[in-house]
C-alpha cells in the first residue's frame, strides 16, 4: 500500500481542526494533547483521504507566518458550490469563486486563516478526451 498524507502546520491545531470540520467535513480520527494542554498532534479524514495536523514547533512555521503560500492542497468533492458555501462560512478566504476549468473539473481556491492554501473541485468531463 502507499498514500501520501500532507502534513500542515498550525499555531492552533484545535481551531483548524474545528473549521476544517465545518468547511470540508472532514472528521477527526485521532487527538494527541501534550502535557502543555495544547493539541500538538491530529488526524482527520474525508472519505479515504487523510491529513495530519500539527504544532509548528520551533522550526516549523504556517504560511501566514511566513508571508508566503508553501503548498496547496487538493480535494475532490461531489458538490463544489456548496462546500463553497460552507467554507465561506467556516471563515475560509474564497480566492477564487467556483469555476468551470478546461481541464474538465468545477472547483474553487480558498485560504483558511493561518494561510494554507485549498483547492476543491468537482469533476465535471473528461477532459482526456
Amino acid at each position: 500500500m502507499q498514500t501520501i498524507t500532507p502534513y500542515l502546520y498550525y499555531a492552533d491545531v484545535d481551531a483548524a481542526m474545528r473549521v476544517l470540520a465545518d468547511a470540508f467535513g472532514f472528521e477527526e480520527t485521532l487527538r494527541y494533547t501534550g502535557p502543555e494542554g495544547y493539541v500538538s498532534h491530529a488526524e482527520m479524514r474525508l472519505g479515504d483521504a487523510e491529513i495530519m495536523l500539527g504544532d509548528p514547533g520551533d522550526t516549523y512555521r504556517p504560511p501566514a507566518e511566513l508571508g508566503a503560500s508553501t503548498h496547496g492542497t487538493h480535494i475532490y468533492i461531489a458538490d463544489v458550490d456548496a462546500v463553497c458555501e460552507r467554507a465561506r462560512a467556516a471563515g475560509l478566504e474564497i480566492t477564487e469563486g467556483p469555476t468551470d476549468k478546461v481541464y474538465g473539473d468545477r472547483s474553487f481556491s480558498a485560504r483558511d486563516a493561518e494561510g494554507h492554501e485549498w483547492f476543491v473541485a468537482t469533476p465535471i468531463a473528461d477532459a482526456s478526451a
